[in-house]
């Protein structure tokens, strides 16, 4: 097995996974440790090192919230750990990997985290990699900087580094894709089969990296999850870049708040006071995101993927069926006839002529839709116009345990990555053999830019047809296994996806 592998900066070890014919290799430093005068900068080159170096564990997550200490539904599922190593030094990454020596051309997935841009790290149990490496496909997940330390912006910043003065988070990734391509082949990796794929904010940063000018070459796939985040009915979406200008005017904002008024004196104060700082600063204010800088983000990700200045992917996009519903929150019709005229204008008489726009959802409002479903649908559908191939998933099986979550934003995880094993939910076997099914479809994606193909047992699976206006196919995972639909979007549905598909069209 390939145990000791030589990257561009020296040798490291990994260590067998739980199947003996997988090695994990952790902790792999691609840029030079974020601290001192490297804060607030794009990375910087890593340092080689003599010996051979141990990657038998993670390295620290990035500076945010201590993971474990709430009751929510993430500290229940996977944030469990109080102890796990944190620290400003945290750019490295972890590969899985089943090649017995270096140049077995195998494809490679990259992975980015979710967690608004704010928390989550590579350690995550769910984020293991040794199933899809069974498979035959390299893993490699990317750690990157969060929150402020990730994503400040401020006037000071752009002034001494034009060239880099935002998205430092976003950099890491691409530093971590552009290491994928000079050290991933001495792993088994093929450099020109990259496939990028994430889950919330790891999706939306796969669509910025998708819509960033300077990463041709990098990937051929994407696969985005959870992410194209538009709500129809408040006129507000999560993901859209705030122009540089204004974003800097949050940052000397930020800089009151920690009561320095210089960078040099905001790079002396230590990581953790400043992490709880911003903490306490994001009880009042709007945490820091993606910036427009023109620079690696020039303008809506999504909006530049429809329009096809992007990269040239093929990509896979879909959602959880209960995750982020939005709905007009009235108490009566009267009220909800105001709304409607406030929202939708000259088109409020057309929203209200549709029966369904008059139902109402206890605890949701009228009108109850998965803004992401209609936003994913419209995009694919527009891009499939234009030539590019994508294909459309919803996840919906029932999710067992005493919460009755249902399919909450990130349940998909475990079944996609098939950790189930590792998760306190009483799955059983039906599960288990879905997941072992949305593994294969994921897997024979990143192999092929297509999920159709075989599962594990050699049998084929359920056609999983391309997404277009001509052709409204999708694959819909139930409790029951993958099920393809040929199902047209309801009135509503049709009606509110293209109020969302105007926004992105004149974005």
């Amino acid at each position: 097995m390939l145990r000791q592998v030589k990257t561009e900066n020296g040798w490291v070890r990994g260590i067998e996974a739980a199947d003996p014919r997988i090695t994990a290799f952790k902790g792999i430093p691609f840029a030079a440790p974020p601290i001192g005068k490297n804060r607030w900068r794009a990375p910087q080159p890593c340092e080689s090192w003599a010996g051979v170096r141990d990657a038998s564990r993670f390295a620290p997550i990035s500076m945010q919230w201590i993971p474990g200490l709430g009751d929510d539904i993430y500290c229940r599922e996977w944030h469990v750990d109080p102890d796990i190593p944190m620290g400003e030094d945290c750019l490295y990454l972890n590969i899985w990997t089943n090649a017995k020596k270096g140049n077995e051309k195998m494809p490679v997935l990259v992975w980015f985290f979710g967690g608004g841009l704010q928390c989550g790290y590579t350690a995550e149990m769910e984020f293991d990699g040794e199933r899809i490496a069974r498979r035959g496909i390299v893993v490699v997940t990317v750690n990157y900087r969060v929150g402020a330390l990730g994503f400040l912006t401020h006037p000071e910043i752009t002034k001494e580094q034009p060239e880099a003065p935002a998205n430092f988070g976003n950099l890491d990734q691409q530093a971590g894709l552009r290491w994928v391509q000079r050290n991933i082949a001495a792993f088994g990796g093929d450099p020109s089969r990259v496939t990028i794929a994430g889950q919330s904010a790891g999706g939306g940063s796969v669509m910025s990296q998708v819509a960033c000018p300077d990463n041709r070459g990098l990937f051929s796939g994407a696969v985005v999850m959870s992410a194209m985040i538009f709500d129809p009915y408040r006129r507000r979406e999560v993901g859209r870049p705030e122009k540089l200008k204004d974003a800097e005017k949050k940052g000397e904002n930020f800089f009151e708040f920690l009561g320095v008024k210089t960078l040099k004196e905001a790079r002396q104060l230590d990581a953790v006071s400043l992490q709880r700082k911003y903490e306490e600063y994001m009880t009042g204010h709007a945490p820091f995101f993606t910036v427009q800088d023109d620079l690696f983000c020039t303008g809506d990700p999504i909006a530049l993927y429809r329009k096809g200045k992007c990269q040239d992917v093929v990509m896979m996009a879909g959602s959880t069926a209960a995750e982020f519903p939005n709905a007009i929150d009235a108490q009566d019709e009267k009220e909800l006839e105001a709304k409607a005229r406030e929202i939708f204008g000259d088109k409020a008489e057309e929203f209200l002529a549709l029966p369904e726009a008059h139902e109402r959802t206890e605890g949701l409002g009228y009108g109850a839709v998965s803004g992401i479903e209609c936003t994913v649908k419209g995009v694919l559908a527009d891009t499939a116009a234009a030539g590019k191939k994508g294909y459309v998933y919803i996840f919906d099986p029932d999710i067992p345990g005493w919460d009755n979550p249902g399919t909450f934003h990130s349940s998909d995880l475990w079944f996609w990555f098939e950790t189930l094993a590792k998760c306190w939910r009483p799955f059983v076997g039906r599960h288990y053999d879905l997941a072992r099914q949305m593994c294969d479809y994921f897997c024979n994606f990143v192999k092929t830019l297509d999920p159709n193909g075989k599962d594990q047992n050699g049998e084929k699976l359920p056609e999983w047809k391309c997404w277009s206006k001509k052709d409204l196919s999708a694959m819909r995972f139930t409790g029951n296994g993958a099920e393809p639909e040929k199902l047209e979007l309801s009135p509503l549905k049709e009606f509110l996806k293209e109020q969302i598909m105007e926004r992105i069209r004149n974005a």
